[in-house]
């Protein structure tokens, strides 16, 4: 799990709720730290802000599908932005879901678990397609 967020109470806040869920959380403050990081931390899911400095979420998200290491990492975006135009932006870079700050943790949580799931799912099905 990697948080990335450049308010570190909410990264903190984010952290602390999948922590006590039993997640294992990695943190960065921005989208240039999450790709440099991704590789070393291999996260099944990425909660994402969209307003940061360096690279923002939107460019962070259509980076991280760009690339085939990456692309099936599941991206949870969490923004201040709550517009219908932010959220289709959101979509068209390939986050998988959009949550609109504030944000009940209990929905996070739900959202995350549900994910991990699907990102749990996909990494067997593809691990039984190359032993088949």
């Amino acid at each position: 799990m990697l948080v990335v967020d450049d308010d570190p109470m909410i990264r903190h806040l984010i952290t602390v709720n999948l922590e006590l869920e039993g997640f294992e959380v990695s943190q960065a403050e921005d989208g240039r730290s999450c790709l440099s990081m991704v590789a070393a931390v291999e996260p099944h899911v990425i909660v994402l802000d969209v307003a940061m400095p360096r690279l923002d979420g939107l460019a962070t998200a259509t980076a991280l599908r760009g690339d085939p290491a990456t692309s099936g990492i599941k991206i949870l975006m969490v923004s201040a932005r709550a517009q219908q135009n932010d959220i289709r932006r959101g979509i068209a870079a390939g986050v998988d879901v959009y949550l609109t700050k504030p944000f009940d943790p209990d929905a996070l949580i739900r959202a995350v678990h549900d994910l991990a799931e699907a990102a749990e799912a996909a990494e067997a099905a593809e691990a039984d397609v190359d032993e088949g």
